[in-house]
């Protein structure tokens, strides 16, 4: 799906609070606010799926990675549990890349919402964002078959009405990996300001200014606190130990353009 590019107002400066299972120092990790460009780009409609891992794993692109809790293989629920590098791996397998935060934020916002409020202005709830809700549970209600049915799972993609720019579960659902090393200050991070920002030491496989990456867009696990296009999350690219992240690919204009889309002679 196409996402349009601009200016817009990335973060909040909203930080008087914390989401539910976060420490307080995690409040200074969603801002300052600050405007931003990124040029258009290209996003996947939905999170990947197991379907779409293992047919990765089938053709030797991918190495075998994948869920590790019950009830979380289904062929049209995203894949999680994966590691950065895996998830960035089946994203290359494709001609993709996986998107820049701010590219992730610029998908979740939407073409109303350049001023940084519109979207967020009232938290993510169900049945529209997939995350815990507060009488029903976890996804929405739905539980999850065997022990611990209350912990939930993450449902089937387009399992909620699409968002912003026709993408679904872009907030909710499964919480996503991002390209970005994370910066707790992003008000101090030179490469993280202005046109297409992605952070420090992009394309590279370490960072000596940061060990952890990005994961954005809240959960099935989590309540709507978590689910705004500005929350964000640090963890280990190993993903050891393993936490139920989702991913889904981006492509920019010139890298689509180079591709073949002749279809195949039946």
């Amino acid at each position: 799906m196409c996402v349009p590019g601009g200016v817009f107002r990335r973060g909040t400066d909203n930080v008087h609070r914390c989401a539910q299972g976060e420490n307080r120092s995690q409040k200074t990790h969603f801002g300052p606010s600050a405007e931003v460009f990124v040029e258009t780009f290209l996003m996947d409609e939905t999170e990947v799926t197991i379907a779409a891992y293992k047919a990765c794993m089938a053709s030797k692109a991918c190495p075998k990675d994948g869920p590790r809790y019950n009830d979380f293989s289904r062929p049209n629920q995203p894949v999680t549990a994966t590691s950065w590098f895996n998830a960035r791996t089946l994203c290359r397998s494709q001609g993709k890349r996986l998107p820049s935060e701010v590219e992730w934020e610029r998908a979740a916002r939407g073409p109303a919402d350049d001023d940084g409020i519109g979207v967020d202005a009232v938290l993510p709830a169900c049945p529209n964002v997939i995350v815990m809700d507060p009488k029903q549970g976890r996804s929405c209600g739905t539980p999850k078959k065997g022990s611990h049915p209350e912990k939930g799972r993450v449902l089937e993609v387009k399992s909620a009405p699409p968002g912003p720019w026709g993408l679904y579960e872009m907030r909710g659902n499964a919480e996503e990996w991002v390209d970005d090393w994370f910066v707790a200050d992003l008000s101090a991070c030179p490469q993280c300001q202005g046109m297409n920002p992605r952070g420090p030491c992009a394309d590279e496989d370490t960072c000596k200014t940061s060990k952890k990456k990005m994961v954005k867009g809240g959960s099935w696990y989590w309540p709507g606190e978590h689910a705004t296009s500005w929350h964000r999350r640090p963890w280990q690219p190993s993903n050891k130990p393993p936490h139920h992240f989702g991913f889904r690919c981006a492509q920019s204009l010139l890298d689509a353009a180079a591709v073949d889309v002749t279809p195949a002679p039946r």
